[in-house]
């Protein structure tokens, strides 16, 4: 008979426990049902009745881990807390939460957390409840709290207990930002006391469980000194004036929140607590963490797209621009075998430079940078051609000229390689005439810069194989872009939504409205960058080209800056010159003149026109339905995500409402703001 365990009687259903002979518990989580642990309420009622049952008959230390070969903990079940939401019992949620990892911290033995992999969230709190962590070495272990980035921040005690655990400095970098770190990384901030190898993770968290450790002094120190009240008062300005920087309070305050609850906080741990329990319940609440919620589902969607089994190794990319040289970069700093082919080795060249530089921003490793340069190859005589399996062309944007490469290089093709372009708005029907594969041609189409660009669009034609665009949508879940599916019409999607908006910016530049106006109007509705320095990012060259081919399209004039290709050295940032100066990658833009007021009307002259645009796409069918459109838009234009993308904006702000405010620019500025067909589709009043 085996002897009776202190866990008997107990129902089990995502946790497993074992007592050993050393007198160490390992308490292991293993969700049912799921492949990733995420904590919901029913698991921490189950914690819960083993921390009870603990305190019975205590042990010698407790070693929390993962049973999942997927990593430690993601966090919260995010679509639980969004039905809590609508349920209005997120502070019960939250308290429940508190409460169990409390019992936690307050257990009279040892407790460790062993981590590896990823550890977000609820994960990296429950691992800060706990008395000593331990973390693998393995490059898969990263450690955070992006909570942040859902418009709240850590609310199951993180926000108290990291800030005296590693200094207010380092902690509000990881909270504020949402970053991760890996585990040798949290060490040398003293987030976990033990980096070792996956193989003893769990003897070395036993360890410490039974013997314990002392933190340095040095960490210590820190940890108290930045933690006092008069350094909370003097720490916190520091901290509102960085966060200001990059986020209004208006638009994001969940920062603002998290920094005013620390800054306030004093007295018990409960105190403590109860502040930073009331201070996520309200956040949860408002609109910014509602859509930013609504926006980490849509971009889980997307990384769900598509085929792992996609049958890509080597990838060959003819034009070595900014974009086909940078496109080939990433592809090789993925793990691809990449050539690259241009009409003339200078221009190979300085792509291939360019290429080095990424290299040695993303890969910290000196080590491995000379591995990961070596698959990407000069290849000017396209010898590439014959082995690839992906093919990216991303030469000039004239169809005659691309039509006629296609010529050179499908026949030498293997039979299932796949044709792609990388243009920004030709549209596939006129691309693939006299193809003799076009079910396997398709549009990939990313955006500048594209390290920094996490969207590619997927462009379809009626020919396309199906296959086709799940194998593409494989190899972009590869590199680590989200892939959306749109029609092959003028534009797209990305380009055709934010033409108008490019187009109204330049036409009231003009008209004489400074540009940093402008850009201040786009920047106050929350877009990432205000529409004429996108210009000159996006080159004046090349918005002219998209110009040429949508203006027509769309039926909108063309504004004299962007009427005639850019002179010479004049191009934009590219260049140093465009509408703005440009100097180490920076806009130079002139001072506002003193007294001047930009008209009442610019902001809404600016967003409704891409707003309008967004419902013409969504009536066209250009993607499957709305939220594809504005996870499209979101990722691909950096449009302000806390308002969730531009049909959820409609949403909130009301059809009605909108078409007035159209209705009343287009009978002040003409009718390139008449309202767009669609404006009666069902999915604007969802």
């Amino acid at each position: 008979m085996p002897a009776p365990s202190r866990f008997d009687g107990l129902p089990m259903h995502h946790w497993r426990a074992e007592s050993r002979d050393d007198g160490v518990v390992v308490l292991s989580f293993d969700k049912a049902e799921s492949s990733v642990n995420t904590f919901s309420q029913d698991v921490l009622i189950e914690l819960d009745t083993l921390l009870e049952r603990l305190l019975l008959e205590p042990p010698k230390g407790l070693v929390i881990r993962s049973a999942k070969s997927s990593g430690f903990i993601a966090g919260a079940d995010i679509k639980e807390f969004q039905v809590f939401d609508q349920r209005g019992t997120v502070n019960d949620a939250i308290a429940r939460g508190q409460r169990v990892f409390q019992r936690i911290a307050d257990l009279p033995f040892r407790t460790v957390a062993a981590i590896h992999g990823f550890c977000m969230g609820g994960g990296t709190e429950i691992a800060l409840a706990c008395d000593y962590r331990v973390a693998s070495d393995d490059a898969s272990t990263r450690i955070g709290l992006p909570e942040v980035k859902l418009g709240i921040f850590p609310g199951w005690g993180g926000s108290v207990r990291l800030p005296r655990l590693i200094g207010a400095p380092a902690a509000f970098d990881l909270m504020l930002t949402g970053r991760a770190v890996s585990g040798k990384a949290a060490k040398a901030m003293g987030l976990v006391d033990r980096v070792v190898p996956v193989d003893q993770l769990i003897d070395a968290a036993i360890k410490l469980a039974l013997r314990g450790a002392e933190r340095p002094f040095q960490q210590r120190a820190l940890a108290w000194a930045t933690n006092t009240w008069p350094a909370r008062q003097a720490i916190a300005p520091q901290l509102v004036k960085q966060v200001s920087r990059k986020a209004k309070k208006a638009h994001y305050p969940a920062p603002y929140a998290l920094i005013e609850s620390w800054r306030r906080g004093g007295g018990s741990t409960k105190q403590l607590l109860d502040n930073e329990r009331r201070a996520v319940v309200k956040l949860s609440s408002t609109p910014t963490a509602r859509n930013l919620i609504r926006v980490f589902f849509l971009q889980e969607r997307l990384k769900s797209q598509g085929d792992r089994n996609h049958g890509i190794k080597r990838v060959h990319v003819v034009g070595a621009g900014v974009m086909g040289g940078d496109i080939a970069a990433w592809s090789a700093y993925k793990g691809f075998e990449v050539t690259l082919a241009d009409r003339e080795q200078r221009f190979v060249d300085a792509a291939m430079q360019r290429a080095s530089d990424l290299f040695a921003k993303r890969v910290r490793d000196e080590s491995k940078r000379p591995e990961v340069a070596a698959r990407l190859r000069s290849d000017v005589e396209g010898v590439g051609v014959a082995d690839c399996d992906l093919l990216i062309e991303a030469i000039i944007e004239r169809p005659d000229a691309k039509r006629e490469l296609y010529g050179d290089v499908e026949p030498r093709m293997k039979p299932d390689a796949l044709l792609t372009t990388n243009t920004s708005s030709i549209p596939l029907n006129e691309l693939r005439e006299g193809l003799h594969r076009p079910a396997q041609f398709a549009g990939l189409h990313y955006f500048n810069p594209v390290a920094l660009m996490p969207l590619v669009e997927i462009i379809h034609h009626d020919g396309m194989d199906p296959r086709t665009g799940e194998r593409l949508a494989g190899f972009c879940r590869a590199i680590d872009k989200f892939p959306v599916p749109v029609a092959g019409t003028p534009g797209f999607l990305v380009n055709r939504v934010l033409f108008p908006y490019m187009l109204e910016a330049a036409t009231a530049y003009s008209e004489g409205i400074p540009g940093p106006v402008i850009d201040k109007a786009a920047v106050n509705y929350g877009m990432p960058m205000g529409p004429i320095e996108l210009v000159d990012t996006v080159g004046l060259d090349v918005a002219a080209g998209v110009g040429r081919e949508l203006a027509p399209f769309l039926g909108l004039p063309i504004p004299a800056a962007l009427a005639t290709p850019p002179q010479p050295g004049a191009r934009g940032k590219k260049d140093g010159q465009g509408l703005y100066k440009w100097e180490n990658g920076k806009a130079i833009k002139p001072q506002i003149p003193q007294g001047y007021v930009a008209p009442d009307d610019l902001e809404d002259r600016l967003i409704l026109p891409l707003l309008n645009e967004a419902v013409a796409c969504l009536h066209d069918g250009v993607v499957a339905d709305a939220d594809l459109l504005d996870a499209g838009v979101i990722f691909g234009t950096g449009f302000a995500p806390f308002r969730g993308g531009p049909i959820q904006y409609i949403r909130e702000t009301g059809v009605d409402v909108l078409l007035q405010r159209l209705r009343a620019l287009e009978a002040k500025h003409g009718a390139r703001f008449a309202p767009r067909p669609g404006w009666d589709h069902p999915a604007l009043r969802a």
